[in-house]
């Protein structure tokens, strides 16, 4: 099991299923709200959705309409669960504020080092701890 401290940015405790990229995300034309899908053609996540998922990722690109497609993701029921991120910005901070879900940064190593897709993951953003219990290798 590995243990990371860091900041809380939005209250609270999810665990689930992470979803990792090492690009950006951008909100407008990047995603789905519809589905929780990336929909960015270069980005390495197209296609794939993280509704219901830790999202673990660097940070938020594009213009201030991020907050406003990930609300809807929240509205329409398609938002992860929780969400990590290494930069916080004033886009990437509003959009986990609107998404509401619990949200954590800064932390004391770097998550996208450290999580792998499929691995679950325990954000208790009021305590500001990130736990990360690896998948099993396949055999």
């Amino acid at each position: 099991m590995i243990t990371l401290h860091g900041r809380q940015v939005v209250p609270g405790v999810a665990e689930g299923e992470a979803l990792v990229s090492r690009e950006t995300i951008s909100g407008w034309g990047g995603i789905d709200p519809a589905t929780g899908t990336i929909i960015e053609r270069r980005h390495e996540l197209c296609g794939q959705s993280f509704a219901g998922k830790i999202l673990v990722f660097p940070g938020a690109k594009g213009s201030s309409g991020w907050a406003a497609f990930f609300q809807s993701t929240r509205l329409l029921g398609t938002a992860p669960l929780g969400m990590i991120f290494n930069t916080i910005t004033t886009k990437a901070a509003l959009g986990a504020v609107v998404t509401r879900v619990p949200t954590i940064t800064e932390l004391d190593r770097d998550p996208l080092d450290l999580i792998a897709t499929g691995d679950i993951v325990r954000i208790d953003a009021d305590r500001g701890i990130v736990t990360v219990k690896p998948q099993a290798p396949a055999a």
